[in-house]
């Protein structure tokens, strides 16, 4: 069993677990119930021949990252889950604190909580390995700013990350952890370390997850707003015990790797095992069909629409046999995306038509529980392959702030949630 499955499989039957060696006698007693309040997916660092830039420092020495994540439901007790899943090397954390955010690199002081591991205030994360903390005695409102401070004392490379943070992180000299306020060094809006807040799970509590690209990950929304289409998904499910949980991967796609591992492949990880975990929706597929032929993949194929429907085809039924609700979402409009920039080449009306008749089979076929048709929500209806002028966030691909509100506010919540309302 894979190490991310043993520590996922362990939450949703009411175990808590330090480390997924189980070394703990103290941590092997706790029993409480936990649910996901909020993901970002783990990365691998590209390498260099790759045109995006990575984001994220090198490395990290004698340095506090200081990062910022929106939770969704609320609860008395919080634990973090960090990752070093595509790192060579063993991590050590020195140190690690968890506060309600206030402004900027604040923290309300109150609420300044030490992070343990088994009761230790460090920890080694060995390669490919996550890290579970012990519960953390911290309330957590619904829709707040959890700051999480990582002290890193040793040389330590940066191999694993998530890449379309849309939060500003905060990198400063020194163990400034247990620090209210920090004066950053440097930012960046990438996440490093931190891959999953859980919260304790009321009874009836469950989980909606959001699996697809960058238009699931945010890109084009205003940084630090908290304006992805699942934030706004949040705020409508806030009074219902539902954590949303955005496990999109800029530029990801469902048959082949790159920016992150292909659909098929994380898809256990991401959604299968999480706890609690009711519903998924799936919106990918758009960059299978348009980096063929441009500089991000000028030597891939592009794929039929029969291959990326196969791709879904396989999802569906993985979710199935796991009793998840699966919703699937239309591709939106691509046409000029990227005009004027090295990229443009994404966009070919023969991409056009692939596009097209994956979101018939989406529409029409009845493989999905539901249909959440985000193309007939952005669609200029003067030009139907085109993004709505106010909802482009100016790249021709990806929606802005009103864009990911219409596409939130379309989801029809009976659909989404199925029987239980």
């Amino acid at each position: 069993m894979r190490t991310d499955v043993c520590w996922r499989a362990l939450l949703s039957a009411g175990f808590a677990l330090g480390l997924c060696l189980c070394t703990s006698a103290a941590v092997a007693q706790e029993t409480d119930d936990w649910i996901g309040t909020w993901t970002a997916s783990a990365q691998p660092v590209w390498a260099p021949d790759f045109l995006a830039p990575a984001k994220v420092p090198r490395n990290l020495w004698n340095q506090t990252v200081r990062e910022l994540a929106h939770v969704s439901i609320g609860g008395s007790k919080i634990r973090l889950l960090l990752t070093n899943e595509y790192t060579n090397y063993p991590i050590t954390i020195g140190a690690i604190h968890a506060a309600i955010s206030e402004k900027g690199a604040a923290i309300v002081p109150a609420s300044d909580r030490t992070v343990t591991f088994g009761g230790k205030p460090q920890v080694t994360i060995p390669p490919g390995a996550p890290a579970l903390s012990d519960p953390i005695d911290l309330a957590v409102p619904p829709l707040s700013d959890v700051a999480v401070s990582i002290f890193i004392p040793e040389v330590t490379p940066i191999e694993t990350m998530h890449w379309e943070g849309r939060q500003t992180a905060y990198i400063v000299a020194g163990d400034k952890a247990a620090e209210q306020d920090i004066k950053p060094d440097s930012t960046m809006t990438a996440k490093v370390f931190l891959s999953e807040i859980f919260v304790e799970a009321q009874p009836g509590a469950r989980a909606v997850v959001t699996f697809g690209d960058s238009i699931t990950d945010g890109d084009g929304s205003t940084v630090d707003a908290n304006a992805r289409w699942p934030d706004n998904l949040a705020k409508r499910l806030s009074d219902r015990k539902i954590a949303v949980l955005n496990e999109g991967i800029s530029g990801a796609k469902v048959l082949s790797d790159r920016m992150g591992v292909n659909a098929l492949a994380r898809f256990e990880r991401d959604v299968l095992d999480q706890p609690h975990a009711e519903i998924v929706t799936m919106m990918m597929g758009i960059n299978d069909i348009g980096w063929p032929d441009s500089v991000l993949a000028p030597a891939d194929k592009m794929p039929t629409a029969d291959q990326v429907i196969a791709g879904h085809q396989q999802l569906i039924a993985r979710a199935h046999l796991h009793h998840l609700r699966i919703i699937g979402a239309t591709l939106t409009p691509f046409e000029d995306t990227f005009h004027g920039t090295p990229l443009f080449g994404y966009y070919s009306e023969d991409k056009e038509k692939v596009r097209q008749a994956v979101n018939k089979w989406i529409r029409e076929s009845g493989a999905y529980d539901a249909v959440a048709d985000f193309d007939a929500v952005v669609r200029d209806p003067a030009n139907p392959k085109h993004i709505k002028a106010e909802f482009d966030s100016g790249d021709h691909l990806h929606p802005n702030d009103a864009g990911y509100v219409a596409m939130a506010n379309s989801i029809d919540l009976g659909s989404l949630l199925g029987n239980r309302k």
